[in-house]
């Protein structure tokens, strides 16, 4: 169905998130950002999962969408996209991958028709 990816400067992420207090709640779910905090530098790990909601709304050809209803899930090998809303309604799968280095995130989604 569509293949999407996005890249972020992760100090342009952390820099918002610093100036803006309320955008972390905004952006991500509260699963995500548990997980973001247990790591030594937050913002390199929230900026991938941006990317990665980037990819899979680009993925999905959305317009306008709410940040909540598309969510990453575990980590490592097992991380995956849940779909909430009426973006759960849609009979996708959705494949991602992530990547961050010091300075730079990105993800990539596949989605296909079940």
């Amino acid at each position: 169905m569509g293949v999407g990816i996005d890249l972020l400067e992760i100090t342009r992420l952390e820099e918002a998130l610093e100036r803006r207090p309320g955008l972390a709640d905004r952006l991500f779910t509260d699963g995500e950002r548990a997980y973001a905090e247990g790591k030594a530098r937050p913002g390199q790990h929230l900026a991938a999962r941006f990317c990665a909601k980037e990819a899979v709304a680009k993925a999905l050809r959305l317009e306008a969408w709410n940040h909540h209803d598309i969510e990453v899930v575990g980590e490592g090998a097992g991380i995956a996209i849940a779909l909430h809303g009426v973006l759960a309604e849609r009979p996708v799968d959705v494949e991602i991958s992530l990547t961050h280095s010091r300075d730079t995130a990105g993800a990539v989604a596949l989605v296909s028709a079940r």
